[in-house]
């Protein structure tokens, strides 16, 4: 998820009563929900993003010792910053900071399972990807409901008690919506993989993601070996799968597509691509190949954020 939704995450959080265990501990929250994105450092170097991102960071060890260190970071700022002022205020409790620092942490990689860009869970132990496929990668009405529970929450500051209550119902709401759409999902599931029995494909491989704003729509895309085809499920109320009528083709076999995906820069993408494909330009002044991910890019291969751009140069087939 963005991290607007994982801040509010640690806001409701501690709106939800967490932020009375300890002073900073509502700081302590934001700051624990958003840790895990400390990878995006990768960009600042020759490393592809989505090569490294939400991997090392997001693993089981980075859940025991980001929390630590963030534990550590809030308790020396207390000390010697906070506690320096002319009128100390109360000190922060490094057991009840280890505490929300943890909670706070360890609900980022649960968002971040629930969309199609995927989390690598097991890291480093596994490289293997997780998908939950159940929220759209930046999901509006998950952000509103934790938005406007934390907002409540923050205005109702002189009400304890209501403020309290505000920001439960906003997590409950927002728990009931998660399952929902996880549930919703697995049912779409089931009646995409019935259609593609039914047309000869029961043995496609298939992905079914939500799309942005409409929580009653999906989109379908279907692995067809040479060939990505795009579909959508629609809930009117019952989920109902029709083709899109339109596709791309992977070109995975072309000799450009090998060289491509053989430099160091196709090799770190395709660790991460789901539904990898190529779109090759040839020209008198070499090849140029575009490694794209059908996920978030339209036909023609080029558009959307994932796309890479790989020059091949001249003398390449």
């Amino acid at each position: 998820m963005d991290n607007l939704c994982h801040g509010l995450a640690g806001l409701a959080m501690g709106h939800a009563g967490l932020k009375r265990r300890t002073p900073l501990a509502l700081t302590t929250l934001v700051l624990a929900a958003n840790a895990p994105d400390i990878d995006i450092v990768v960009t600042a170097t020759d490393t592809l993003a989505v090569y490294f991102r939400r991997g090392w960071t997001h693993g089981p060890p980075a859940m025991l010792v980001l929390p630590v260190l963030l534990t550590a970071l809030v308790v020396a700022f207390d000390r010697f910053v906070r506690q320096r002022r002319a009128a100390p205020p109360v000190p922060v409790v490094p057991r009840e900071v280890l505490l929300v620092a943890a909670l706070g942490t360890w609900s980022h990689p649960l968002l971040d399972y629930m969309n199609s860009y995927g989390i690598r869970l097991l890291m480093p132990l596994s490289g293997q990807w997780f998908y939950g496929d159940a929220l759209y990668i930046v999901d509006p009405w998950l952000t509103l409901l934790l938005g406007i529970g934390a907002w409540v929450a923050w205005k109702s500051r002189t009400n304890t008690a209501r403020g309290t209550r505000v920001a439960r119902a906003a997590l409950a709401a927002a728990v009931i919506y998660v399952g929902g759409m996880y549930a919703s999902n697995l049912w779409a599931r089931t009646v995409v993989a019935d259609g593609l029995a039914r047309a000869g494909r029961g043995d496609a491989r298939f992905m079914v993601t939500p799309v942005a704003v409409n929580p009653f729509r999906r989109e379908v895309l279907v692995d067809l070996g040479d060939r990505y085809e795009k579909g959508f499920v629609s809930f009117a109320p019952w989920p109902q799968f029709r083709p899109a009528g339109y596709g791309v083709d992977v070109n995975a076999d072309d000799p450009a597509s090998r060289a491509a995906a053989g430099t160091a820069l196709g090799r770190q993408y395709l660790t991460w691509s789901r539904f990898p494909f190529y779109v090759i330009q040839r020209t008198a002044d070499g090849t140029v190949v575009y490694l794209n991910d059908a996920r978030y890019s339209g036909p023609s291969g080029r558009d959307g954020w994932a796309g890479l751009r790989i020059p091949l140069g001249p003398g390449t087939p």
